[in-house]
């Protein structure tokens, strides 16, 4: 508990004296919990590159800005995408609203991810839900009184939307009545999914779909 303690109040100060930086006038990167550039962060499937926000522009201190992302459509697709990682991680009852909680739980999976990877995490997450996602699925064509299936393209945003919620859920699952924390669980789910692993509930969910889909083109 100690050492958590002194690592956010590292990360305090890591902030603060960043904001005091650019008070200055003297220019400072900005990255993520003061440790990971997004500089070299990017994204290699051409159809998500506007709804995956990771580019400088987009970069935070901290995944918690607070922004009105829901209040217009594809709006959230302009939210930095540990943020929606973190706002993903909120669910289940219990869980709700407590995004400071969720911001320390993403805080301690970026560094097992660096740990392990010797990437940076930015990087692997991208990674993770460019992969994790159905690129098709099949929906319900009502005709004549039959219904049937029929296969549908995914779009990029849904595609996103899919694969930040199959990690969570899949961290979730696993962490529960596990010795296991949920940080380590989640590292380890974001670290199989970007290597497309079987072992990820994301691919598992996504090879699933996509099975389904194919039976029904």
């Amino acid at each position: 508990a100690v050492a958590i303690l002194a690592q956010e109040y590292q990360l305090a100060c890591c902030v603060s004296t960043a904001a005091m930086g650019e008070e200055v006038g003297s220019q400072v990167e900005v990255k993520l919990f003061g440790k990971w550039a997004y500089d070299d962060v990017s994204v290699s499937d051409l159809s998500l590159v506007d709804y995956i926000a990771c580019k400088p522009e987009h970069a935070v201190f901290l995944p918690h800005s607070a922004g009105r992302w829901q209040k217009k459509r594809f709006r959230k697709s302009l939210c930095p995408i540990v943020e929606r990682l973190v706002c993903s991680l909120m669910m289940h009852g219990r869980n709700t609203g407590k995004k400071v909680k969720a911001v320390r739980i993403v805080m301690h999976t970026m560094e097992i991810v660096h740990l392990l990877t010797d990437k940076n995490p930015i990087q692997v997450l991208v990674d993770a839900v460019k992969n994790g996602a159905p690129r098709e699925d099949s929906t319900r064509i009502g005709k004549g009184g039959t219904v049937r299936r029929q296969a549908v393209d995914v779009s990029p945003l849904r595609r996103v939307n899919q694969a930040l919620f199959f990690i969570c859920t899949g961290a979730r699952n696993s962490a529960f009545r596990n010795i296991k924390s949920i940080a380590e669980c989640l590292a380890d789910e974001i670290m199989n999914c970007a290597k497309e692993s079987s072992n990820s509930f994301a691919i598992k969910k996504k090879d699933e779909i996509e099975r389904v889909a194919k039976a029904n083109r």
